[in-house]
């Protein structure tokens, strides 16, 4: 049985509703942002990609079909909420795991915040990793993979992933970046406008 590292659950099942069309296929950097996101994950360290779809499976199908690595896994409950997704991700997820990198398909980061922040949740030995710009928190989310049955009980009332981080025996190491990068969330036309201008800037290394 193969010992994996690390697994990404990339979250792109939802409507776009404010974006008024499906997010994860926007052009971004010369591909799309769900081709993108795959690709950042995979450089970053994980070893495979679970793409979790929704409304518009249909759409993504072709870019996800043998494709190396990745792990398509159609949610039919997304319009009851971002935690249906995660908990299809996580049922998808091989037996024997390390670390789950939780990331949503609207939240573009290149692979060295991916690889920084997986690196040093191994490397600090933390039950959830996450990054931090300005005193708020950003994405990825890295959880040891302990966690699956934790991550299998969030709810939409109980505030998702973060009923975990409430929990008091938990050990959350958050780093720290000096960019804002890892807080960049794209809903709407002008926020992806916006993006596409300071992105050059915004992912520039800064190891």
């Amino acid at each position: 049985m193969p010992n994996f590292n690390a697994v990404g659950i990339l979250l792109a099942a939802g409507e776009s509703n404010r974006m008024g069309s499906p997010k994860a296929l926007l052009p971004w950097r010369g591909t799309t942002l769900l081709e993108y996101q795959m690709n950042s994950l995979l450089q970053g360290g994980c070893d495979k990609v679970i793409v979790v779809t929704g409304k518009y499976d249909a759409e993504m199908a072709p870019l996800l079909t043998e494709r190396p690595g990745i792990i398509r896994a159609y949610n039919p409950q997304y319009l009851e909420g971002k935690t249906t997704s995660i908990k299809a991700g996580i049922r998808e997820l091989p037996d024997v795991i390390h670390s789950i990198v939780l990331l949503a398909v609207d939240q573009p980061r290149p692979a060295w915040v991916i690889e920084k922040v997986l690196r040093l949740h191994t490397d600090f030995r933390a039950d959830v990793t996450s990054p931090g710009f300005d005193g708020h928190g950003g994405h990825p989310l890295v959880f040891d993979g302990q966690l699956r049955p934790e991550l299998m009980e969030i709810t939409e009332e109980d505030e998702g992933v973060r009923s975990i981080f409430r929990k008091p025996d938990i050990d959350h190491h958050r780093v720290k970046f000096d960019s804002a990068i890892v807080r960049l969330d794209i809903n709407t036309p002008e926020a992806y406008e916006a993006a596409l201008a300071s992105y050059t800037e915004l992912a520039k290394s800064k190891l």
